[in-house]
């Protein structure tokens, strides 16, 4: 009787052969689907981030409804009951200042922004201990970390645009929708509030991290105004405390940032204290600090009407910083 070969058969009724073609083809389906799948995804969370910064737009029309202008964007000004205290540690930011306009009431509750935000021992006035702990959801891009940064503040991916950069990187009178004691209306927008940005992202910074990453790390001077030179021999990166660090402060390191580089630069931002100067002005702090995302190929950008839209990384830097204006009469196309 004839032997005839006969191939092994699992008890499935596959052969090993068919069984790891099988295995193959799910191997080769599942590397085009992981793609397509993470790309859905991170649509979702830019979109979760767009909602988040529209729901900051609303709020700040609501500011202006009630109050008939923006927030600052910081609060500087003499502590009559400690008045060695340098001004700009009232420090509060604009999204202290809209906290009321949000859902986010209880921690607002919890804030007395009539005591500066700083001690003159640098130290958190007791008042405002709790409320500068708390985490804000709507104040975080879901692209990105999600972490705390720093142990006495909940972090923030916003920040509301102080304009060009001119100025050597000053908040003080700029030229955008928000600065030191702003009290921007729209009628002051005269370049259009379609055609000004009012608020962006940024990238949380990294606590402890060793490299030099400039999308999540800055250059720390001791100089201000800044410049390009400054900033460009600068030795020394700031660690301690992580871009976007608090939401409550308001400064270049966490809620304001201007237009001087371009969104995403490979640039590193560059900031300074004021070290000179009386109560009034010193320990201003000075930036250039631009907008960064997650997001691939750009950032999302609230305009002054509360609208948003998508600008791209590879943005002309004259119409990026033309568009950070409030009356420049600068000639650019509508965002």
């Amino acid at each position: 009787m004839a032997n005839h070969y006969r191939p092994y058969r699992s008890h499935s009724g596959f052969t090993i052969v068919e069984l790891l073609v099988v295995i193959g083809v799910i191997s080769i389906l599942i590397g085009l689907l992981l793609p397509a799948v993470q790309s859905a995804r991170e649509a979702a969370r830019r979109m979760s981030c767009g909602n988040n910064m529209r729901q900051i737009g609303i709020a700040m029309h609501n500011h202006h409804a009630a109050l008939n202008r923006f927030p600052a964007g910081a609060v500087a000004k003499q502590y009559d009951a400690v008045p060695s205290t340098p001004w700009t540690f009232y420090r509060w930011s604009a999204l202290a200042s809209l906290s009321p306009y949000l859902e986010n009431t209880a921690a607002y509750e919890v804030l007395d922004l009539s005591k500066p935000l700083y001690t003159v021992t640098f130290t958190i006035t007791t008042e405002n201990i709790v409320g500068s702990q708390t985490i804000v959801p709507t104040f975080l891009c879901p692209s990105d970390s999600f972490q705390r940064l720093h142990p006495s503040f909940g972090p923030t991916n916003y920040a509301v645009c102080t304009g060009s950069g001119s100025g050597g990187g000053t908040p003080i009178k700029t030229d955008g929708v928000f600065f030191v004691n702003s009290k921007t209306t729209v009628s002051d927008i005269t370049d259009g509030a379609s055609n000004t940005v009012a608020l962006s992202e940024s990238i949380l910074g990294q606590s402890g991290q060793n490299g030099r990453d400039p999308q999540s790390n800055y250059r720390f001077t001791f100089s201000a105004p800044l410049n390009d030179f400054l900033c460009r021999i600068s030795p020394t990166w700031n660690f301690a405390d992580p871009r976007g660090f608090s939401w409550v402060n308001g400064e270049y390191r966490t809620t304001l940032y201007n237009h001087y580089l371009p969104p995403n630069s490979t640039t590193p931002d560059c900031l300074s204290p004021l070290l000179s100067g009386g109560p009034d002005v010193i320990f201003t702090p000075y930036g250039f600090r631009t907008a960064r995302s997650r997001h691939l190929g750009g950032v999302n950008a609230l305009r002054a009407d509360g609208s948003l839209t998508f600008i791209g990384q590879e943005i002309d830097l004259q119409v990026w910083r033309s568009i950070s204006t409030r009356m420049g009469r600068e000639a650019v196309a509508p965002l």
